[in-house]
C-alpha cells in the first residue's frame, strides 16, 4: 500500500505546513527563496509519482486517490497564503488578481464535487489535455509569484513602470491559467449534466 509513489505523494501533503510557515512573511526574501525550492521538489514529486506508479505497475487505488487531492491542497494552499499576505498584487488592477486566484478554487471544488457524484453513478471523467495545460500554468503561475518576491531586484521598466519580472510573469499566466479554468470546468460540467437528470 506505501509504495514509493504514495510515499511521494504523501510527502507534497506532509510538507505543506512548512510551505505555507515560509509564505507568510513576503518582506523575507531568503524564505521565499527556501519556499521556491520546496515549490519546485514538491511539483518534481508530482511528476515522479505518476511516472513511477505507471513504470513500476504499481498504481494503486490510494495512489488514485491522494495524487489529485494533494495537487488541489498545495494549489489552495499556496494561493490562499498568497493572497492573504498581498502577493497577488500588481500593475493596473491592485488586489483584482485575487479573483483570478478565486475562480481557480471554486473550479477546483466544484470538479472534486462532480467527479464525486459521477463516481456514485459509475462514471469517470478522464482529465482532458486541456486541463493538463490548466495545470502547467496553474504551477508556473504559483512558482514565479514566488520567485518574485525571492528576487524583488529583477525588475524592467516597460512604458515608464517598473515591474519585478516573475511577479508580472506569475500574474499574467495566473489570469490564462484561471481562463483555462472556466473552461475546463464548464467542459466537465456539461458531461456531468446528462447524468442529472
Amino acid at each position: 500500500m506505501l509504495s514509493l509513489p504514495n510515499i511521494l505523494t504523501l510527502s507534497r501533503i506532509v510538507t505543506l505546513p512548512l510551505l505555507a510557515f515560509l509564505l507568510w512573511w513576503p518582506e523575507w526574501q531568503s524564505g521565499y527563496l527556501l519556499a521556491f525550492v520546496l515549490y519546485c521538489l514538491m511539483g518534481i514529486t508530482d511528476y515522479f509519482d505518476g511516472y513511477l506508479a505507471r513504470s513500476s505497475g504499481t498504481v494503486s487505488k490510494l495512489g488514485i486517490f491522494l495524487d489529485p487531492i494533494a495537487d488541489k491542497i498545495m494549489v489552495a494552499t499556496v494561493i490562499l497564503v498568497l493572497a492573504a499576505q498581498g502577493v497577488l498584487r500588481g500593475p493596473f488592477v491592485g488586489d483584482m488578481h485575487v479573483i483570478a486566484g478565486l475562480i481557480i478554487l471554486a473550479r477546483e471544488i466544484a470538479v472534486s464535487g462532480l467527479r464525486e457524484f459521477l463516481g456514485g453513478l459509475q462514471v469517470s471523467m478522464p482529465v482532458s489535455r486541456l486541463a493538463k495545460w490548466k495545470t502547467t500554468f496553474q504551477m508556473v503561475c504559483l512558482g514565479a509569484l514566488i520567485l518574485g518576491h525571492a528576487l524583488p531586484w529583477w525588475n524592467m521598466t516597460l512604458g515608464g513602470l517598473a515591474m519585478n519580472v516573475p511577479h508580472t510573469v506569475g500574474l499574467t499566466t495566473l489570469w490564462l491559467a484561471a481562463a483555462l479554468t472556466v473552461i475546463t470546468g464548464w467542459d466537465y460540467l456539461r458531461v456531468g449534466l446528462k447524468f442529472m437528470d
